[in-house]
């Protein structure tokens, strides 16, 4: 790579070395690799286990245990969930339960209320269903309240609240053979027969703490941002969170969810310490309301055509026009102007590889000018720049926390890549230094890396009393990342060996349609069970791991984070473990191919 940097770019031309850059992003990389890989992090339990409660419901729904039959349950009422549900309506399939443990529709927009909680993805292009429901939404970035509103629409038009279980979490569901039928118990003591069920769980749901000594002994007020506790801040999501004016906050965690609520943390409070592991890369946000000229001018089709043209640019594929154009398709832009530097010469696969780091390492240098220009503090904006690929984290947007740490009440605390080294009673130490705290609140993301039971809640039991739980123990095994053998009748929707997108919504959709093929198919030709063959599901395994080092490289070389399993490798049950590296473009086209074959290959059916 040394010599095609020398032969290809010029350092002097590109105004970086990036030799000097892959040894500062390895040193930066290895600082912050702990041996304790996952078990760094905890579960909320003991005087932290109210952070998985509910803090929306005004009343529980009292109702009777149910022991009734529906054709499909859906668990999860998320985007994911919801688009089977919708999916399935459209596809004559009428007889549905969705079950959730909220309150409401929403999913993650649902249980994540945080002041400034946006969408990072244009939300032309996140919101699903945009047409069906025909709207559009206010902003290119939407916030929260109106994403969760968004999702109560979907929920009406398309009657997902009819035969609905709220507030009501799944224990278990078993496949009892004797009627060819799943057994799905709850909490409430439910005993609900269905023919098919489709598990939407999402993909991070369940708050993590970090496993800091004497987390337990902290005297002051704590919470997680999953369940921002506004009765103690005052505020909403829109911010003014006027009950912090006296109050010395703490935040631990700068990745996505800090970064949009420290700025309103930042205003209100009378000093916040943002305690920093790792720096996030924060490039601008752009945001703005819709034009409605703009809207006047959409045709037919333009939402999924939107979407397809976002996803191929932000996978590396070539398009006449970016529609979206912003910071997750500004790479790929770089990427095509190197190219196209390159006068029509053909380039080798190391030399298009090393294309695709110097548009990174471009793209990366403008990030980390980006905090030079706008962090008054030398020594502050220098720990606030972020030394990896840019792809290593999911990468941020806003235009405001930089220029948050301009203020005289706020302190950034890098621990230099260590995470902070106790709690006390009265506050946080770092490197030796305790830092008196009113209030400490978690911004420390989800559980992942833990197998698939271990984050739905819950076990699966097939056929053969074959255990989802054992089965899945070291790695995923399934049929188009959707079916698995031994379980009849029986659909994962989510990051289970399928194409990764950073447009997750459009990931969801697209499995959503194929679930509601197949199950249409079922219903229609009163086929008593459809499963993977182990055939169908080995092959597919073996397509996984055939293309798995396509991305290994990449991650390996990456700063710890939940999308390499804290360093440790996307083996096993890791965030981006066992998806199909061929890309999401690709992974649609084989679904869409496999249906309008029309022949079910791969499924054995009675």
């Amino acid at each position: 790579m040394s010599n095609s940097t020398s032969t290809l770019f010029d350092p002097a031309d590109l105004g970086f070395d990036p030799d000097a850059l892959r040894a500062k992003y390895a040193e930066e990389r290895d600082k912050r690799v702990r041996k304790e890989g996952l078990d760094q992090y905890q579960r909320p339990t003991g005087d932290f286990s109210n952070y998985v409660d509910d803090p929306y419901v005004e009343s529980e729904i009292e109702r009777e245990p149910l022991s009734d039959e529906v054709e499909v349950v859906i668990i999860g009422g998320g985007f994911g969930g919801m688009l089977a549900g919708v999916r399935l309506r459209q596809a004559g399939v009428n007889d549905i339960r969705i079950i959730d443990k909220a309150g409401d529709f929403g999913g993650t927009w649902y249980w994540n209320r945080y002041p400034g909680a946006q969408c990072d993805v244009e939300a032309y292009i996140y919101f699903p269903l945009l047409e069906e429901v025909g709207y559009v939404p206010r902003e290119k970035y939407s916030f929260q309240p109106e994403i969760f509103d968004y999702s109560l629409q979907i929920a009406r038009k398309f009657d997902l609240y009819n035969n609905a279980c709220l507030q009501t979490e799944v224990t278990e569901i078993r496949w009892d053979e004797s009627i060819k039928r799943w057994i799905i118990a709850t909490n409430r003591g439910d005993r609900i027969r269905a023919h098919y069920v489709v598990m939407a769980n999402g993909l991070l749901t369940r708050p993590k703490l970090p496993g800091i000594p004497g987390i337990d002994n902290f005297k002051g007020h704590t919470f997680h941002t999953s369940r921002w506790d506004y009765n103690y801040t005052g505020g909403s999501s829109a911010g003014a969170l006027d009950k912090l004016g006296d109050k010395r906050v703490g935040i631990i965690g700068t990745g996505a969810t800090a970064v949009q609520c420290i700025p309103h943390l930042g205003a209100a409070a009378k000093q916040l310490f943002v305690f920093q592991r790792t720096a996030s890369s924060i490039d601008a946000r752009g945001n703005g309301p819709t034009d409605p000229d703009w809207v006047k001018s959409l045709k037919p089709g333009w939402h999924q055509a939107r979407m397809d043209n976002f996803n191929t640019i932000a996978t590396g594929g070539y398009q006449e026009e970016d529609l979206v154009s912003d910071g997750w398709t500004d790479i790929f832009r770089n990427l095509q102007t190197i190219l196209a530097a390159n006068d029509g010469t053909e380039m080798s696969s190391e030399e298009q590889e090393l294309a695709m780091e110097i548009a990174d390492f471009q793209k990366m240098e403008q990030i980390r000018a980006r905090a030079d220009n706008l962090v008054d503090d030398e020594a502050t904006a220098e720990a606030l720049k972020p030394w990896y690929r840019q792809f290593c984290k999911r990468p941020c947007f806003n235009d405001e926390y930089l220029d948050t740490f301009n203020r005289p009440n706020v302190s950034l605390v890098d621990t230099l890549g260590q995470g902070v080294e106790r709690v006390t009673e009265t506050g946080v130490v770092v490197n030796g230094e305790e830092f008196e705290l009113d209030c400490l609140i978690f911004a420390t993301g989800f559980e992942v890396g833990t197998n698939y039971t271990s984050q739905s809640g819950y076990d699966v039991v097939g056929r053969n009393d074959t255990s989802l739980r054992e089965k899945w123990a070291n790695s995923l095994a399934t049929f188009h990342g959707m079916h698995s053998h031994n379980f009849p009748n029986s659909y994962f929707v989510g990051f289970t060996q399928t194409g990764y997108t950073a447009n997750v919504p459009h990931t969801l959709n697209e499995q959503a349609k194929h679930i509601a093929y197949v199950i249409k198919h079922g219903v229609e030709n009163k086929v008593e069970t459809m499963e993977a063959s182990q055939e169908a599901e080995d092959a597919w395994v073996a397509e996984i791991n055939r293309l798995a080092g396509i991305g290994e490289k990449f991650y390996a070389e990456c700063t710890p984070g939940y999308y390499n399993n804290e360093g440790k490798g996307n083996g096993g049950n890791g965030f981006l473990a066992g998806q199909y590296g061929g890309g999401p473009v690709a992974f649609f086209k084989i679904l869409e191919d496999w249906r309008d074959d029309g022949q079910l290959q791969g499924l054995e059916i009675t």
